[in-house]
């Protein structure tokens, strides 16, 4: 007997690719389009190689479409239509599928120029798992300066690269306090006359936005944070007076009840990892309206690969006693109205780029939070949240023609993004079949 053809195969050659000239119109059985609101069902969305036309229920305008058409190029009924996904903190200069500590600090040793090479092959990877967009959380080397400048001169000059390379920002080296935590992918304080000049200095080279690192990390045989904040409240809010002065945003690395009070006081933009915050931090950040990225995912490889790293009966009781907190904590920040994002801290030991993402989102499910929730975290937050310089994240005109389409529902689970789909990138059509995560 013949075999039978894969749907997705089939589904994805009736799409034509897109091109300026070349608009398709697709028809699917639902459109989740990233602002959060319920989906869509039998939806419509016209697209070409730059920009979302029309997404909605009715018949597109005869303006949005091209002179022959008169249906849908592509019937797709049994398919979800949703955004790209946005990973909101990754490290690309980091190699998180490596799990010896000896090659870790080896590759930590090389070139920036071979450091830049390995992370640009890693981005580059991240499109078939569905990935169109990353926040690059900081490094030391230009690494992420380089490639951000690398996306901004290809948008610019409207050049197609060979093959497809997602939107990356990157905040260049996070500011440090000399001797603590955060060597490896920042610089310290010290360095600059003062927190503004700091800041001054960071945008001069090219940051995105500002990243500090306000606490060290989580000591797990103790179950706590390791030292005293880095930064003092005001030292915080001078570093972000600062960052908005010159159109910046702030993120701040920070767990521990003491860390994460002074950076709330001093006003960043968000909270990145947050392990050990409050219900009356939550409060305060919502008031505020700091987004808050949980990053499950490093603390979870920690357990999952307990045995590897030497932790004893002690430290896996913390680690899973923290990640029970944490999941209790993003309850409640979901309660209250916190604004939530979805990243994973690909390039942490053990969390692979692309696949470490899809890891967290999970991990949110996991913890409590709905698919339409956890799908809205990686896709229409971040799209509202983080000051993107392109229009990402969301399905409706003006937008980026980067989106997934999948006969897996991520509304039944968020687990079937790791499924076989179809991801629409600048017009391109890509079948995201069997996915090999070596090298992420």
């Amino acid at each position: 007997m013949a075999a039978q053809p894969d749907p997705d195969t089939s589904a994805a050659a009736s799409i034509p690719a897109a091109t300026g000239h070349r608009r398709v119109w697709l028809r699917v059985g639902t459109l989740l389009d990233g602002s959060g609101n319920p989906p869509l069902r039998d939806g419509q969305v016209v697209y070409d190689q730059d920009l979302i036309l029309y997404a909605g229920a009715d018949t597109p305008p005869r303006d949005c479409l091209g002179p022959a058409q008169r249906t849908p190029d592509a019937q797709l009924p049994d398919y979800t239509l949703l955004p790209g996904l946005i990973e909101a903190h990754a490290h690309l200069f980091l190699e998180g599928g490596e799990l010896d500590p000896e090659k870790r600090s080896a590759h930590l040793r090389q070139s920036p120029d071979m450091l830049l090479q390995l992370a640009s092959a890693r981005l580059d990877k991240l499109v078939r798992p569905g990935i169109i967009a990353v926040r690059d959380a900081g490094d030391r080397h230009g690494v992420g300066l380089a490639l951000s400048r690398l996306d901004q001169d290809m948008r610019q000059s409207r050049l197609r690269p060979r093959g497809q390379h997602p939107y990356i920002d990157s905040p260049g080296a996070a500011i440090h306090r000399r001797g603590r935590y955060g060597s490896f992918m920042g610089e310290p304080l010290e360095d600059c006359p003062s927190p503004r000049g700091c800041v001054e200095a960071r945008v001069s080279a090219g940051a995105d936005r500002i990243k500090i690192i306000a606490t060290g990390i989580i000591d797990f045989q103790a179950g706590a944070v390791a030292g005293q904040p880095q930064f003092t409240a005001e030292e915080v809010g001078e570093f972000t007076a600062a960052a908005r002065s010159l159109g910046k945003q702030t993120l701040a690395h920070t767990s521990g009840a003491a860390g994460i009070d002074n950076v709330i006081a001093g006003r960043v933009d968000s909270v990145e990892h947050g392990f050990f915050v409050t219900a009356d931090q939550l409060a305060r950040m919502r008031d505020r309206q700091i987004t808050w990225v949980p990053t499950f995912a490093p603390v979870q490889k920690q357990l999952d690969h307990a045995g590897i790293l030497g932790w004893d009966a002690k430290a896996t009781t913390n680690l899973r006693c923290i990640l029970d907190q944490h999941a209790a904590s993003l309850m409640r920040a979901r309660a209250l109205g916190v604004p939530i994002l979805a990243g994973s801290d690909a390039g942490s030991w053990g969390v692979l780029h692309g696949f470490g993402l899809l890891d967290e989102l999970e991990l949110m499910e996991r913890a409590g939070l709905s698919p339409l929730e956890v799908l809205h975290a990686v896709t229409g937050a971040p799209s509202q949240r983080l000051a993107l310089r392109d229009n990402l994240g969301q399905i409706r005109p003006g937008f980026l023609s980067r989106f997934l389409l999948t006969r897996h529902s991520p509304l039944a689970t968020v687990a079937n993004l790791r499924r076989p789909k179809i991801v629409v990138f600048d017009g391109a059509v890509l079948s995201a079949e069997d996915i090999d995560p070596i090298g992420l």
